[in-house]
């Protein structure tokens, strides 16, 4: 029986995963039918790349996936969705107001934060200047 498995890479206590088809009798990592996809763990978010054309040939051909690789499965499938959901903004929201109202709105936000940032520079160069001039 075929069993669609993990097959440890990696150095050591620095694991990653080769996604595999390979004989059930067969060792972990030992030979495999085909090399289907990764994974790394130790990425933040962890790293899954899947085949899924060679995925959905083998588990038509049969090949059962392992309870770990089940898992991968469905957070690949689960991510992938939520990629494809933003979708572009329509022409109702671009409408909605007055038109260069929220630009005017920025630029003034930028200007007061600018010269808050100014303000706060001043007084941190003001606190340098006394404190040298206490240690002379």
């Amino acid at each position: 029986m075929l069993k669609i498995r993990l097959s440890r890479v990696g150095k050591k206590k620095r694991p990653a995963y080769r996604i595999v088809v390979a004989d059930s009798r067969a060792p972990r990592d030992g030979a495999n039918v085909e090399i289907i996809g990764h994974y790394d763990p130790l990425t933040e978010p962890p790293t899954i790349v899947i085949n899924e054309e060679r995925v959905t040939h083998w588990l038509e051909h049969g090949a059962q996936p392992s309870e770990a690789v089940a898992k991968l499965l469905t957070r690949k499938s689960a991510s992938d969705q939520g990629e494809e959901e933003p979708a572009p903004p329509t022409a109702e929201s671009e409408s909605e107001g007055e038109p260069g109202a929220p630009e005017a709105e920025d630029e003034a936000d930028q200007e007061s934060t600018a010269a808050e940032a100014e303000g706060q520079a001043d007084q941190e160069s003001t606190a340098a200047e006394a404190e040298s001039g206490e240690k002379s």
